[in-house]
């Protein structure tokens, strides 16, 4: 059962009530941007890249990798980078697509292709 409360409240107050809550809410919802703006934009070495990577590969394939310009790093010095954020996108863009999506996409392109002429 629901409790409904009510009160009398002169139109000032309640106006004041209002307006802290929603500075209370912006207020909330920028340091949550905040957060995930550090989040995404977390800085790794070649250790942590290691660790992080769900397949586990060695420093020498990464080395490997980074010389033929496979994955986004950036270079300071003798040290390489990776920002936590590109080496998402460039995993998730590793991503095998599955039957369907590549009949999907046949079928797309001869549809255009039928299309055009």
């Amino acid at each position: 059962m629901t409790k409904t409360v009510f009160i009398s409240l002169p139109i000032e107050d309640l106006q004041t009530v209002i307006i802290d809550c929603v500075n209370s809410c912006l207020k909330n919802n920028k340091e949550e941007s905040k957060t995930h703006t550090n989040q995404t934009e977390q800085w790794l070495d070649l250790n942590e890249l290691i660790k992080y990577d769900p397949e586990k590969r060695t420093k020498p394939t990464w080395y490997s990798k980074i010389s033929k310009g496979e994955i986004p790093y950036h270079k300071r010095g003798k040290k390489v980078y990776f920002l936590k954020s590109e080496i998402d996108n460039w995993l998730k863009s590793g991503k095998q697509k599955s039957r369907k999506e590549i009949e999907a996409e046949a079928e797309d392109y001869l549809f255009n292709k039928k299309r055009l002429k």
